[in-house]
């Protein structure tokens, strides 16, 4: 009997499709059984691999955590294990960055089976077309029509992608940032929050569209803020959401914006390590992302599910929508100690936002905490 357990994060497009998948695997091996338990969002961004490698066989995890674990040996490596020849069909189906973003040091440590990156939503009963550029973004916003994610860690996204927007470095050598590029992307940010209900400053995506489509007076545009195709799904919510590129500032287009998704990764100290591997490149596959992964309510990170007409058509094309934000966007540092700085920059940037600190401040104290996680 092999009995593995699995951990993932605690949202319905994290939990239903390892359930669903992990039966499905489950009836082709008599005697195997994945259970699988949950964690909120925030610990999912926050808690440590090592807490979890020694009691869990399969894990989901965020890429910006590979860095710190590349040479721990607490991940299997899933490279050189003579699967390379899926690997290397896994990296071509590769949506954006979302497979080399697990790759770290030379080794492969996760597979991506979720894609994500910050994009645009709107109710399409209350809007006809979403805003393709920041300042259509600032109109809509003075009329009271925008909301969205502004926790802190979704504030440092957010300032993240509005400044390789804008084509400036970020976390390259020894600056954060562009201090000119920072006061203007600090001002966007400050002026937009300013305009919009102060209840951002405490929401997550999740509960941006929850908000906009569980109720018939919420923002009815969002110009940032991780996908969700569940929201786009027919009787999900009361309210379904479209998902398009997100703005761009001036003739930008959309690029910039910080990736996201989970990918799934195995413990080095697994009993079942083989069978584990097993089932990760499965569910990473084409097929089951396509598949049964997306029918569970997943977001697949595998292209094919994003080309695929009826997963398109299940999610009013959230995957076409969005395919080119994805695409262009940014993959952030993945250095050892950038989990440290991203706890801090988020907490810098919100206060800022609450009108607790100057532009000043708070570049100051971004590359001061930025040199700290370096050191």
């Amino acid at each position: 009997m092999a009995e593995l357990r699995g951990m993932t994060w605690d949202h319905s497009r994290g939990f239903d499709p390892m359930v669903a998948t992990s039966g499905r695997f489950a009836e082709a091996r008599p005697g195997v059984s994945i259970a699988w338990e949950r964690r909120s969002l925030q610990a999912f961004a926050d808690r440590p691999i090592e807490e979890m490698a020694g009691s869990y066989d399969l894990m989901v995890i965020d890429h910006p955590h590979v860095g710190e674990v590349a040479r721990s040996g607490l991940l299997l490596a899933l490279d050189g294990s003579g699967r390379d020849g899926e690997l290397a069909t896994l990296a071509a189906q590769s949506v954006g960055a979302s497979h080399p973003s697990y790759r770290f040091g030379g080794r492969q440590w996760a597979l991506a089976i979720d894609a994500a990156t910050p994009v645009a939503a709107y109710r399409p009963d209350r809007i006809q077309a979403p805003p393709a550029e920041w300042g259509e973004v600032v109109s809509l916003a003075r009329e009271g029509r925008v909301g969205f994610a502004l926790v802190p860690i979704n504030a440092l996204m957010t300032f993240m992608g509005l400044a390789r927007n804008m084509d400036a470095p970020v976390a390259e050598g020894a600056g954060f940032v562009d201090r000119g590029a920072g006061r203007d992307v600090l001002g966007m940010m400050g002026e937009i929050a300013s305009l919009m209900d102060p209840r951002c400053l405490a929401l997550d995506p999740i509960g941006v569209y929850e908000w906009m489509g569980g109720t018939a007076d919420g923002p009815c545009y969002s110009p940032f803020g991780y996908g969700y195709t569940n929201y786009s799904r027919d009787g999900y919510r009361r309210f379904p959401l479209v998902f398009a590129d997100a703005p761009g500032i001036g003739g930008n287009g959309p690029r910039g914006t910080v990736i996201g998704g989970t990918g799934i990764a195995v413990s080095a100290s697994s009993p079942h390590r083989d069978l584990a591997a097993e089932y990760a490149f499965w569910i990473a596959g084409a097929e089951c992302q396509s598949g049964l992964f997306f029918d569970a309510g997943g977001q697949p990170g595998n292209a094919v599910a994003w080309d695929s007409d009826r997963c398109n058509a299940a999610s009013r094309d959230f995957f076409r929508n969005t395919r080119a934000t994805l695409e262009t966007s940014w993959l952030r540092p993945r250095y050892r100690g950038y989990m440290g700085f991203q706890d801090r920059g988020g907490d810098i940037v919100h206060a800022f936002l609450r009108g607790e600190a100057t532009d000043r401040a708070t570049l100051d104290a971004l590359q001061a905490a930025y040199e700290e996680s370096r050191a």
